[in-house]
């Protein structure tokens, strides 16, 4: 009864603010970004400052994939660690950010497009947690991830957001964590901290990316498999690459476009981070 009392509440009182909030997408990098400070985290605790307080946020993660749609829906997502070979310092890192498992169930209604389930397992992954531990490190602040269903189309993805744009209005923060160029394969790890260091086609991808946002060049972006060799290599598999679909499936036309920490790392990596809307 009492968690009926509660949905209620808090379904009342998510109202429309007036106040559109921004959408990010964050170039999350190594995980080593949630325990280390340096000018990309510098960044993350800038934008926590400066972005009106969230009621909530929502996080499409590019280390949530499966089969289906899912929204996390328990009350205290657990923190994951999804990743080996990182100094102990690292695992023992805890995000308790609470759920908030009646705005999962708004989201999941609000969809038409697919079905989404409400997830109780999974929680928050470091494309999460490394980002919002700098932006919001008293973890008071309501957290949900949305799952990539890594069996649909980029073109389901972009729609799919579309469909989440009535958030902003509502106060919910929406992030997209992943990265526009990741080939880890064929990282320089000897130049890992060589600044500016880049492959061509990973600076010319990484400029062609940005080029396309800034002209709202929505279609090639979705369709990224057209744009050539240099963008095969930049996103040989699409999950770091689709969570910047879902923000600018939810960006409205005409809103400004500021690029942030865009840098290449490693040769095949880039950091390069968007804020869509006004601050």
């Amino acid at each position: 009864m009492n968690d009926l009392k509660a949905f209620k509440r808090f379904t009342e009182n998510l109202k429309e603010t007036g106040q559109r909030m921004p959408v990010l997408f964050v170039g999350h990098g190594s995980p080593m970004n949630g325990i280390e400070d340096n000018n990309f985290t510098d960044y993350w605790k800038q934008l926590g400052r400066e972005i009106p307080q969230p009621v909530a946020v929502l996080v499409v993660s590019a280390h949530w994939l499966g089969r289906g749609t899912k929204i996390t829906a328990m009350d205290f997502p657990r923190t994951i660690h999804d990743f080996g070979g990182f100094p102990q310092q690292l695992f023992e890192v805890q995000y308790p950010a609470p759920g908030i498992p009646g705005l999962a169930k708004e989201i999941a209604e609000s969809i038409s497009s697919t079905s989404v389930g409400l997830d109780h397992e999974w929680g928050l992954d470091h494309g999460t947690w490394t980002v919002l531990r700098h932006m919001y490190p008293k973890a008071e602040i309501p957290v949900l991830q949305l799952s990539i269903d890594y069996y649909q189309s980029p073109r389901y993805h972009y729609e799919l957001a579309q469909e989440l744009t009535h958030l902003r209005r509502k106060g919910v923060l929406i992030i997209g964590s992943g990265n526009m160029v990741h080939n880890l394969g064929m990282i320089a790890w000897d130049k890992i901290k060589e600044p500016e260091f880049g492959y061509d086609w990973a600076i010319e991808m990484n400029d062609t990316f940005k080029h396309l946002i800034r002209e709202g060049d929505h279609r090639a972006l979705v369709n990224f498999h057209t744009l050539g060799k240099a963008a095969q290599l930049a996103i040989p598999s699409p999950d770091h690459y689709l969570p910047l679909l879902y923000t600018l499936g939810m960006k409205d036309p005409g809103e400004e476009t500021t690029f942030f920490n865009d840098k290449v790392l490693g040769g095949s990596l880039t950091m390069t981070s968007a804020v869509f809307g006004s601050i």
